[in-house]
């Protein structure tokens, strides 16, 4: 299978670079580049892409409202966020819109076509490590809020799924959550879809953050 990629950033150095490295892999495929989110929705319905490499600060629409309207649609393709900063505000919030993770300008060529190898696959490209401390990086202001609203979306979880909740949330794979609380993977498996269907997300960095937001992470040290 050939995964089809949109390339979207105002450097145009960047999107040679990008498409040059990109297109040297035999199962990917660039298919479409913008200079501005503005032009992003079209290309999606012309091009039908698998996977949108998005940069956030752009001229015009920026890449986080594009983002959100990105993944607002019905079968969205996955966005990965270009970026300078591996833990900017703003990084955290296209995550919190549903993107699959983020890859730094400067990451190595071979890891960035990974990168977009295991996104179309579904899987985010962000390690644990990294989810930890992008978490503990968000803005104190408006810390209570947050809670608040986490806390309230939290409730339409039952006690299983909110303790699966936690440990994605602590950075645990599925086998992992399997060993903790002595269910099988398929099982594990079944619970995290029930409850990025129930929260209406797209993936478990979604999951980590709101249960970091609802401070269920401090209650679990």
């Amino acid at each position: 299978m050939t995964i089809r990629v949109l390339i979207v950033d105002d450097d145009p150095l960047l999107r040679a670079g990008l498409k040059l490295m990109l297109g040297g892999a035999p199962d990917l495929r660039v298919v479409a580049e913008a200079d501005d989110g503005a032009a992003v929705q079209a290309l999606i319905d012309r091009e039908s892409p698998d996977v949108v490499l998005m940069d956030i600060r752009m001229p015009g629409m920026d890449g986080l409202t594009a983002t959100e309207a990105v993944r607002a649609r019905p079968g969205a393709p996955e966005v990965v966020i270009l970026t300078t900063f591996d833990a900017d505000e703003h990084v955290l919030r296209a995550l919190r819109a549903g993107a699959a993770g983020f890859v730094l300008k400067d990451t190595p060529p071979a890891e960035i076509v990974e990168s977009v190898r295991r996104v179309a696959n579904g899987q985010p490209v962000l390690s644990p490590t990294v989810t930890q401390r992008l978490i503990t990086r968000v803005a104190a202001s408006g810390q209570d809020d947050r809670r608040n609203r986490a806390t309230a979306r939290l409730a339409a979880l039952n006690a299983r799924e909110r303790e699966i909740a936690v440990a994605v949330g602590e950075g645990k794979s599925n086998a992992e959550i399997s060993a903790t609380l002595y269910l099988s993977v398929p099982t594990v498996k079944t619970h995290v879809s029930r409850i990025l269907t129930k929260l209406d997300f797209n993936n478990r960095v979604q999951i980590a953050l709101l249960v970091h937001d609802a401070g269920l992470l401090d209650d679990s040290r």
